[in-house]
């Protein structure tokens, strides 16, 4: 939706969307926070991540699920929560808490802690039965070294286990996995991944204006992002389109350049 209709601003995918998705991240907002979150951006955005276990403890849960689910937007806990379930042996006990809050999309994830690869599958699979899946690859820790062409490997094998996107960890720092300390894009593990994987399948955590800059140049502007503050959802469309300085001139044609 636009007040104005300029010429030239990149055509975006509509709700709801397969791509030119963007995930922002809940950790702990009001009910009424979440009311305002709808009222001015609810059009921009697609899923609502209730970050790592804050689920368990924030207050009006129902009520904050059942704004978000009017208003198109899918709810989903974060995968953090998964982990501290499945740490507890307690996968049974996640997959009714699922149901409990009649919860449409999981995380599945193992970035607190060290999953073997083929128990992340499983997990994957038996979910899928029950919820869509998005699985996160990649770890919170900055001592664990991941080779890319694990990273690849991985997204490869979880997408045909049955998640339906999977998401590239950055956590809500920005400074880990897909990205180096300093925030600035690990340019060889993204380049792989692009050239090996659908990019359509990938949500890029990005919780940075860098980043998202960075990636809507390198992708476009219905490339896939999440973790994005509730507060910047209008500013990270604007990015999309082409209505602010950093994007400002990427998607005019070169006679006005």
């Amino acid at each position: 939706m636009m007040n104005y209709q300029l010429p030239f601003i990149p055509e975006r995918t509509i709700s709801p969307r397969d791509y030119g998705l963007t995930m922002v991240m809940d950790k702990g907002l009001s009910i009424k926070e979440a009311e305002n979150l709808i009222e001015s951006s609810g059009e921009y955005f697609d899923f609502l991540k209730f970050g790592f276990g804050t689920s368990l403890i924030t207050n009006g849960l129902i009520e904050k699920i059942k704004i978000y689910k009017s208003a198109g937007i899918a709810p989903y806990f974060g995968g953090t929560l998964f982990e501290a379930f499945i740490v507890r042996g307690m996968f049974d006990e996640f997959r009714k808490y699922l149901d409990k809050y009649k919860m449409e999309f999981a995380e599945v994830s193992d970035g607190s802690m060290p999953i073997p690869l083929e128990d992340k599958l499983e997990y994957i699979r038996i979910l899928s039965e029950q919820v869509t899946v998005l699985s996160e690859v990649g770890s919170k820790s900055a001592d664990v070294l991941i080779p890319d062409d694990v990273w690849v490997t991985n997204m490869k094998a979880e997408l045909d286990a049955g998640s339906w996107k999977v998401i590239a960890e950055a956590r809500e720092s920005g400074t880990i996995g897909i990205y180096r300390k300093d925030g600035s894009a690990n340019t060889d593990l993204i380049d792989g991944i692009v050239k090996e994987v659908n990019i359509n399948d990938v949500l890029w955590e990005a919780p940075n204006k860098a980043q998202q800059v960075w990636f809507i140049k390198l992708l476009g502007a219905n490339v896939n992002l999440g973790n994005i503050a509730p507060n910047e959802v209008i500013s990270l469309e604007t990015l999309r389109i082409g209505l602010r300085g950093d994007t400002f001139f990427h998607f005019l044609p070169d006679d006005l350049k």
